[in-house]
């Protein structure tokens, strides 16, 4: 197997991995109240899924693939002129068929349980009824861009060619834990089109209807982050 269908099968594969881990967490602590009736608990619980699952590929898969698993993180890269527009697109298939498969090996998972229930859904995100404080779109579009942003600039940065390899992961695991945990109240947390695209497609409904946001905001919030780090970082250098 070549360079390129390597670098391929670990995105989809880190994807998958990461929906099925990360997004099954947070099936378990909101729809089966596997951490109770604490809200607080569940977003912790969640937030550390997946900042955690986040920080285990990025040195499993990292030095395959860069372990960009996530549209916008791509994107940024894509932007930044970190990688070409063929290798763009073709990471964007293969996260996106590795959201699915990680999906749908929740899906099949959770439904031979025996407590299983239609209201338990599949860690989808949303806004309005679906948001925890009832966030609107415009409030869930914003908070999708911020945090994407802050999420997609901090890997730019530690990824860079002075950056220290050593705890990239260290680093990265924790920036997505730090939005998820603001996020999630919100609105459920996306910051990575993939990881909503594949839970949607199997709850359908309001989910599926509300997707949109959950694929554009996050795009922009990783392109503007690679925006600011160019202009911050012109030579793709951390200052010292």
């Amino acid at each position: 197997m070549d360079a390129r269908a390597r670098s391929l099968l670990a995105e989809g594969l880190g994807t998958a991995l990461l929906v099925f881990v990360a997004v099954g967490t947070a099936t378990l602590t909101f729809g089966f109240k596997a951490t109770g009736t604490s809200a607080s608990a569940g977003v912790v619980a969640t937030a550390l899924a997946f900042g955690l699952v986040l920080l285990v590929l990025v040195y499993g898969i990292g030095p395959i693939s860069g372990c960009h698993i996530n549209p916008a993180v791509t994107m940024g890269f894509l932007v930044g002129k970190r990688i070409p527009l063929q290798r763009a697109i073709e990471y964007w298939a293969a996260q996106l068929v590795g959201g699915i498969v990680g999906a749908a090996g929740l899906y099949g998972m959770f439904h031979l349980s025996t407590s299983w229930h239609k209201g338990i859904g599949l860690g989808a995100d949303g806004f309005g009824s679906s948001s925890m404080i009832g966030a609107g779109a415009g409030a869930a579009f914003i908070a999708e861009v911020v945090l994407t942003f802050i999420f997609v600039f901090v890997i730019l940065v530690v990824s860079s060619r002075v950056a220290n390899a050593t705890v990239a992961g260290l680093v990265i695991g924790l920036a997505l834990t730090l939005v998820h945990i603001m996020g999630i109240p919100i609105d459920g947390t996306s910051v990575n089109p993939a990881r909503s695209i594949g839970p949607a497609l199997f709850v359908g409904g309001t989910a599926l209807s509300q997707l949109w946001l959950f694929i554009v905001a996050p795009l922009v919030g990783g392109a503007i982050a690679a925006v600011i780090y160019v202009f911050l970082y012109p030579e793709g250098e951390v200052a010292s």
